[in-house]
């Protein structure tokens, strides 16, 4: 079975900086594109960036910039780098990926980010 698992939320600054890390569970199936969505209290889950599997890259405005998305194929993991944070970052990051012939959607149980002073 197929799990993602993140790690590397926490409590940071305004204008600080945090890492995330999603870790996907197989060798048996290819993985396409991963992402990161978010979502917080009372709204709707929203992509933050996704990354294809040759490379291409996709991003929210709100986050143009300041975050970078990478992976490490050989290690079936995708990262999040987050520069100058914002209080309006302060949400539950989630990491999808699509695995498998049929691009089934894997999600993570998210880690929480919370920006605060």
């Amino acid at each position: 079975q197929v799990q993602l698992m993140e790690s590397g939320g926490g409590l940071v600054q305004p204008g600080g900086s945090l890492r995330l890390s999603c870790v996907a569970s197989t060798t048996s199936y290819s993985i396409y594109t991963m992402g990161w969505y978010r979502q917080e209290p009372g709204k709707q889950l929203e992509l933050v960036a996704s990354i294809e599997t040759g490379g291409n890259t996709k991003y929210t405005d709100s986050v143009r910039g300041r975050f970078t998305i990478s992976r490490d194929y050989n290690e079936n993991t995708v990262y999040l780098h987050m520069n100058n944070l914002k209080p309006e970052d302060t949400a539950v990051y989630f990491c999808n990926a699509l695995i498998g012939g049929w691009h089934k959607q894997y999600w993570g149980k998210g880690t929480q980010v919370t920006v605060s002073s």
